[in-house]
C-alpha cells in the first residue's frame, strides 16, 4: 500500500511561510537591526571629522606643492586661457596634491561628493585619513554632529594661485578644502605651505581665525586679482573714489585672508585689506574654503549684486564676488556700479 502523502491547502502553505518568517525574524532580528543601524551611520558625516580630514588633506596636499617647488620640478603646461586672455597654468604641484587631497577626502568619505579643480585617473588606496583630530580642533568642535552624507558636497584646489607659483611668489600659494551642505558653505580650510600655517572654521561653532580690531571703508582698501584684474581698477575708482587704494595680489585664499587676523608668529607677513571685489567669472573651488571662513566670522562673500553664491552645482559663478567682515556690507554693494560680468 503506497504511503500517504501530507497535502496542505493554499492557506495552509501561507500559514506554513509566514510561522517560518516569524521564526527567522525572532532569531536574527538582532542582527538585522544592527546592520540597518550600521548602514544609516555610514550615509551620516561627523562634520567635527570632516573638518579634521579636509584639515590633514589640505596639510598634505601643501607638502607636495613645497616640494615640487624645491626641487623646481614644476613641469608646468598650460590648460588654456581664461575669458580674459590669462594664461591658466597646470604644474606637478597641482598634480600631486590633488591625487594626495582628492584621494584622501574619496576614500575617507566614500558617500560624499569631492569635487576638484584638477583631474586625475590614478586611484590612490592607501590615502586615508589618519583619525587624528587635532587639539584645537578638540577644543573648539563638538563631536557628533552629523549631516547626511547625500547633502555634502566638498570643493578641493590642490593648489590656488598657480600663475604666481610658477613665478615663485609663494606666499600668494594656498591649498584649500571647502564642504558645503545644501549648497551652504560650512567648513573652509585654507593652507599656507610655504608658511606651514592652516586657517579653519566650522560655521556657528569655531575658528582658529578672528577679526582685526578696525577696517575702513571710507574709503576702504580692496584686494584684487593680479591676474584677472580686466576693468577692476576703473571699477572699484568709480565706487569709492581715484582716492582708493587697491592691492593687486594673487591666490583667492590669500585675498580672504588678508581681510581676517593672522595669527602673532605668523612667519610671513600679509596683505591686509578691507574688502576684496572680483568682477569677473570664478570657480567655486577658488572661493568656497574663504566664503565658510569669512561666515564663520560674521562676514560675507556674494555675488555684486549681493546675492548668495550657490556652492552645488556646476564649477563656475559667473556673477563675481564682494568680500568683507565687521563693516556694513549692504554699504559696501550699495556703492558699487552696475555691472555685467559677461561684458568682460
Amino acid at each position: 500500500m503506497a504511503p500517504m502523502g501530507i497535502r496542505l491547502s493554499p492557506l495552509g502553505v501561507a500559514v506554513f511561510c509566514l510561522v517560518g518568517v516569524g521564526i527567522l525574524y525572532h532569531l536574527y532580528a538582532e542582527v538585522i537591526s544592527s546592520r540597518l543601524a550600521a548602514f544609516r551611520r555610514k550615509k551620516n558625516i561627523d562634520v567635527r571629522e570632516l573638518l579634521a580630514a579636509s584639515v590633514e588633506a589640505a596639510v598634505l596636499g601643501g607638502k607636495e606643492v613645497k616640494k615640487v617647488r624645491a626641487e623646481n620640478s614644476l613641469k608646468e603646461k598650460s590648460k588654456g586661457k581664461t575669458k580674459e586672455g590669462a594664461n591658466e597654468l597646470l604644474t606637478l604641484g597641482d598634480l600631486l596634491s590633488h591625487r594626495k587631497m582628492y584621494n584622501l577626502l574619496r576614500n575617507t568619505f566614500p558617500e560624499v561628493t569631492v569635487i576638484s579643480e584638477e583631474h586625475d585617473n590614478l586611484v590612490d588606496q592607501a590615502a586615508v585619513w589618519s583619525r587624528v583630530i587635532p587639539a584645537e580642533i578638540l577644543d573648539k568642535i563638538e563631536g557628533g554632529k552629523e549631516v547626511p552624507a547625500e547633502r555634502v558636497t566638498v570643493w578641493i584646489d590642490p593648489l590656488d594661485a598657480t600663475q604666481e607659483y610658477t613665478e615663485n611668489l609663494v606666499k600668494y600659494v594656498t591649498t584649500m578644502v571647502c564642504v558645503a551642505v545644501d549648497g551652504k558653505p560650512v567648513i573652509g580650510v585654507i593652507h599656507q605651505p610655504f608658511t606651514g600655517f592652516t586657517a579653519w572654521a566650522l560655521v556657528h561653532q569655531g575658528s582658529n581665525m578672528s577679526v582685526r580690531s578696525a577696517y575702513s571703508v571710507s574709503p576702504p582698501k580692496v584686494i584684487v586679482s593680479r591676474s584677472h584684474s580686466g576693468k577692476v581698477r576703473s571699477y572699484i575708482h568709480d565706487a569709492f573714489g581715484n582716492s582708493t587704494a587697491i592691492i593687486q595680489a594673487g591666490g583667492a585664499g590669500y585675498k580672504v585672508l588678508s581681510l581676517l587676523q593672522m595669527p602673532p608668529g605668523d612667519k610671513e607677513a600679509i596683505d591686509q585689506a578691507d574688502v576684496y571685489i572680483h568682477i569677473t567669472f570664478i570657480k567655486k573651488w577658488d572661493i568656497c574654503a574663504g566664503a565658510a571662513l569669512l561666515t564663520a566670522m560674521g562676514g560675507h562673500m556674494t555675488s555684486l549684486k549681493g546675492e548668495d553664491i550657490d556652492y552645488s552645482g556646476t564649477p563656475l559663478t559667473k556673477g563675481g564676488l564682494v568680500a568683507s567682515v565687521s563693516v556694513d556690507h549692504k554699504a559696501i554693494l550699495g556703492r558699487l556700479p552696475n555691472w555685467d560680468p559677461d561684458q568682460q
